[in-house]
């Protein structure tokens, strides 16, 4: 299941967001997206978990955390057209 992570302070990492999705279960990546021509974080990623239970439990804890002092908002990302969940690596 693809998941989307928003409210991201600029100064989280890739590899924090993935030390807190890691107790929930495997995750197969997540993606911080940056600003292309400052390089600084646009303050949300996206993660794949494949297992789909496991990724409901990561967003059922982790949604309204406060992690570097911003609080996030964690949800199934919408699929784009054509885009199948799991096939988008």
């Amino acid at each position: 299941m693809k998941i989307m992570i928003r409210g991201l302070s600029r100064l989280t990492t890739e590899d924090k967001v993935l030390a807190l999705l890691a107790p929930y279960g495997l995750v197969h990546y997540f993606h911080l997206v940056m600003d292309p021509s400052t390089k600084n974080s646009k303050g949300f990623g996206f993660a794949f978990m494949p297992n789909p239970a496991q990724a409901k439990a990561a967003i059922k804890s982790l949604n309204g955390m406060e992690v570097d002092g911003q609080k996030i908002r964690v949800k199934k990302a919408e699929m784009k057209p054509g885009e199948q969940d799991g096939n988008d690596q």
